[in-house]
């Protein structure tokens, strides 16, 4: 039987809740599906973690990660400690020490939700985002002279390389070719941004023409999000920068229905290194320890783990048990509307996955 070594850091907030969710509902998977089992180890890095050792993750955390399958993460944010350091401390220092530099954001409506969008059906809108996730406006690279004077200054560089577009590109490309329509969406901001930019869009000209199978459009980044309200169905695969896409997955997570759904891979295609899988909710801090939190977002992370790990039948047999979850409105948790706990959605779901896996084993054994 194969074992999957998983890294477990829920970081701050609801991660806290929703990482053991995801936890819980993979050991019920594995043992309904009897071919392969995980290996959990967690990590208390974070906010917590910061107020005790001045950090948000030692600096030999990588190390210890090195060795893992996969990460599954949690949030990381806490009211109490500035944003960019625990953002810059653990997810994104997770991110970039592992060169994970295709964010990829499915979205779509799944079954029984209550889309914003009018004249919108599920068909209309199945969409994935790729974002660039390892250079660009979250590059890292500027500074601040003179603080606290009238000529204070403060930069942050947006970096492109041409070897970094020139992956994401492919992989989004690659991707696009992979979905039943073959289509991709450049997104930019050309016209305004003439040097990086610009390259991007040569960039991705140049790389369209090894998919001559794949359909694809070029828009700039502030029509997209009238194009996502307007016209979601024309839209298939999307490919923008680290900041242009952090924003436009947030809207198509909102426009289907709920940031609490929304899944995220942070993947490095080459498998150098473990890639992480996370909501993308954030720490959500005024839900905190309440049971409120929706887990979907954790569990649809956890099938795109699942594909990574080549487990694609479990990947499958997980999401339809999602999508019969968000099906039952009775077990819809607030921000959809309902009253569900976090608890009560995820024995659903574990339930349902020991369930299904009995009933096609009885015809069998008979």
């Amino acid at each position: 039987m194969k074992s999957y070594k998983i890294a477990c850091i829920p970081g701050d907030g609801i991660g806290k809740e929703v990482v053991p969710a995801g936890q819980q509902v993979l050991q019920a998977l594995a043992a309904a599906q009897k071919d392969f089992s995980f290996d959990f180890t967690s990590f208390g890095w974070g906010g917590d973690w910061f107020r005790k050792h001045g950090v948000m993750m030692p600096d030999d955390g990588l190390d210890a990660l090195r060795g893992m399958d996969a990460i599954l993460f949690g949030s990381a944010g806490d009211p109490h400690i500035p944003d960019h350091i625990t953002l810059w401390g653990l997810r994104l220092k997770i991110c970039q020490g592992f060169d994970q530099y295709a964010n990829v954001r499915p979205t779509r409506i799944l079954p029984g939700i209550d889309a914003p969008l009018k004249r919108c059906t599920a068909q209309d809108l199945d969409w994935v985002i790729v974002r660039e996730n390892s250079e660009g406006e979250y590059a890292g690279v500027g500074g601040r002279v003179h603080q606290g004077h009238p000529i204070e200054v403060a930069t942050d560089m947006s970096i492109l390389t041409r070897a970094g577009v020139e992956r994401i590109m492919r992989f989004a490309f690659r991707l696009a070719q992979s979905r039943p329509r073959k289509l991709l969406t450049v997104v930019t901001k050309s016209n305004a941004q003439r040097h990086g930019m610009v390259m991007w869009d040569e960039i991705a000209l140049q790389i369209s023409k090894e998919f001559p199978d794949v359909r694809w459009d070029k828009e700039l980044v502030d029509a997209c999000t009238a194009r996502m309200v307007n016209r979601p169905a024309s839209l298939d695969t999307l490919v923008a920068t680290n900041l242009h896409a952090d924003v436009l997955s947030d809207l198509a997570a909102a426009l289907a229905g709920s940031l609490g759904i929304a899944p995220t891979g942070n993947i490095d295609p080459e498998r150098r290194y473990p890639s992480m899988f996370e909501p993308i909710h954030g720490s959500a801090f005024d839900i905190m320890g309440q049971g409120l939190a929706n887990p979907v977002g954790t569990f649809w992370s956890c099938v795109m783990l699942l594909e990574h790990l080549g487990e694609n039948a479990a990947a499958q047999r997980l999401m339809q048990v999602i999508e019969q979850i968000t099906a039952d409105t009775s077990l819809h948790t607030r921000d959809l509307g309902g009253s569900a706990t976090m608890a009560q959605v995820t024995q659903a779901v574990c339930e349902r996955l020991s369930g299904a896996r009995e009933k096609t084993a009885e015809p069998t054994e008979a």
